[in-house]
């Protein structure tokens, strides 16, 4: 563990529906807006051809809705990130203001992706999501309190058993699931293993 990384035992927030399966993630962040050189700025990108049309005027989206512009937890249905492996996806939802995202399930690689960036993806069955989508169109000012460590997700006064992944759920509650900083924060020893490795060259 390191003094770099914070442990991410629950993520809190109001919540914002994204309804619809297999969602991938050229619908997350469109292919043109990824030609930079950096993350910064992705956000505003987030859904761009769900949000906008081709006069760049605001069609029906969550993300577009001013009830939802503060929300951090995002609320999907099934297979949610999959397509291309693009790691702009996560980063683009986490630039918006996305800090969790409860769902049906989600694409293996999206998922670590989230992971690798600190978002818990927690899932839970059809019913139960559609329920607290339902909620969070009613109550867009609520908070929900997603529990990595119990594995739960609380809204109002209901309590849902929801499952994370074994090994993500270490990672964020242990600290460790970002693997850069891991490293740099252990360059030493990494340094010192290299130094008595016999087929390493200086």
């Amino acid at each position: 563990m390191t003094d770099e990384i914070p442990e991410i035992d629950s993520v809190s927030g109001s919540g914002v529906p994204i309804r619809g399966n297999d969602i991938d993630t050229d619908q997350i962040i469109p292919a043109r807006f990824m030609k930079v050189v950096t993350f910064d700025g992705l956000g505003e990108f987030a859904f761009f051809d769900q949000r906008f049309d081709e006069n760049d005027d605001q069609k029906d989206h969550p993300f577009n809705e001013p009830q939802f512009q503060d929300a951090s937890v995002m609320v999907v249905n099934a297979n949610f990130g999959c397509g291309s492996s693009r790691e702009h996806a996560p980063q683009a939802l986490m630039r918006w203001g996305i800090d969790a995202i409860v769902g049906e399930s989600f694409a293996e690689i999206f998922a670590g992706n989230c992971l690798a960036l600190g978002i818990p993806t927690v899932t839970a069955d059809h019913e139960t999501i559609t329920e607290l989508q339902d909620w969070v169109e009613e109550h867009p000012d609520e908070e929900i309190d997603v529990d990595v460590g119990n594995e739960t997700v609380t809204y109002g006064e209901t309590t849902i058993e929801a499952t994370v992944d074994d090994a993500q759920r270490r990672a964020l509650t242990e600290g460790v699931w970002d693997t850069t900083a891991l490293m740099k924060s252990n360059a030493d020893a990494v340094a010192q293993k290299a130094a008595s490795l016999p087929y390493v060259d200086d």
